[in-house]
């Protein structure tokens, strides 16, 4: 079965840290709303079965005590619901490996036919016991439509969207937690004082102006769009919201189009979700796939070119180091 419209959900929410029982059900509660609205693929956050930013406080043993292989409870628990409701749902877990047990930050999606497509984090950053994964997702659907996935800094490097589209995605799945985080960049984002999400009800109009502002939805939209846009696909941005240990999410759940047009979105500072008709017939002779089709793959070794200069995600991520390029002749 094809469609030419997929109808998609995009939920934000505050985990309690550790606290499975509740956060599964908060995945429940927005997967069986979105079933009743009709939605077809609900996205929720990365992380969402037990929050993200205090699991580096960890030792590696309390991690292994929390992760859960693929075939586990959790993810078994969204499968089930995803049959039950014929939905394709999503699910942001640590997973441990069944036959190494190595750690990764992972996400599924759940199909109304009982199958699961899992993605490991590409560019782990969140605890040196946490590994990174080595191959891309992308997967069909019931509907027809090829979905990919990538995991909050996944996103960000371009690479990875682009090779995904690639793949035949026509939409990107993409859970994040971010905003409000500590930037070594000096026009990047930057923390929002706890305090203004502990007084969102008093003052509203200061965790809006936070959550639209440059650590927030103004952020979002310097490079969000043009990963949908470059590549003529849909994206799906579902994100925490409120307190993650001693930063604060700002949510932003947004839906975008291939031509990186905000479909829907919110700013609210509180558990919520968002949904649109993706429009698919939109792809073909938008502008991303058309420029696609003008690649020349013969000029691009130098983005598998190893410079020597790498970093693995851990100190691209927090090294307060330049990050200079360094000109470099390629050998003929």
């Amino acid at each position: 079965m094809s469609t030419e419209q997929l109808r998609c959900a995009s939920v934000q929410f505050e985990p309690r840290p550790d606290d499975k029982a509740y956060n599964l059900a908060r995945v429940e509660h927005f997967t069986r709303r979105a079933a009743a609205d009709g939605v077809q693929l609900v996205v929720v956050p990365e992380m969402s079965l037990l929050g993200y930013w205090h699991l580096r406080r960890h030792p590696a043993e309390r991690l292994r005590e929390l992760a859960e292989p693929v075939t586990g409870p959790s993810v078994t628990r969204v499968r089930e619901l995803a049959v039950e409701l014929g939905v394709a749902g999503g699910l942001g877990f640590l997973e441990r490996d069944e036959v190494d047990g190595r750690l990764f930050n992972s996400y599924a999606v759940c199909l109304p036919d009982g199958r699961v497509h899992r993605h490991r984090k590409l560019h782990a950053f969140e605890h040196g016991a946490v590994s990174s994964g080595d191959r891309y997702t992308v997967f069909d659907t019931p509907w027809g439509v090829r979905v990919g996935i990538l995991v909050c800094w996944d996103n960000n490097l371009v690479e990875n969207v682009r090779a995904t589209a690639l793949l035949g995605a026509s939409i990107l799945v993409a859970p994040h937690q971010t905003g409000g985080t500590d930037s070594r960049s000096p026009h990047g984002m930057r923390p929002i004082p706890p305090a203004v999400w502990e007084n969102r009800h008093r003052d509203p109009a200061a965790v809006e102006a936070a959550f639209r502002g440059d650590s927030g939805r103004g952020w979002l939209l310097r490079w969000l769009p043009s990963r949908a846009h470059d590549n003529g696909l849909a994206l799906i941005f579902s994100n925490g919201v409120g307190r993650d240990d001693d930063e604060v999410r700002t949510g932003n759940a947004m839906i975008l189009d291939p031509y990186g047009r905000i479909l829907a979105e919110t700013w609210a500072a509180a558990d919520t979700m968002v949904t649109a008709d993706v429009d698919l017939s939109l792809i073909p002779l938008s502008t991303g796939r058309r420029w696609l089709k003008g690649r020349r793959p013969d000029l691009y070794g130098v983005l598998t070119h190893h410079f020597g200069d790498e970093r693995d995600a851990v100190t691209a991520r927090f090294s307060p180091d330049p990050a200079a390029v360094t000109p470099t002749v390629l050998p003929d």
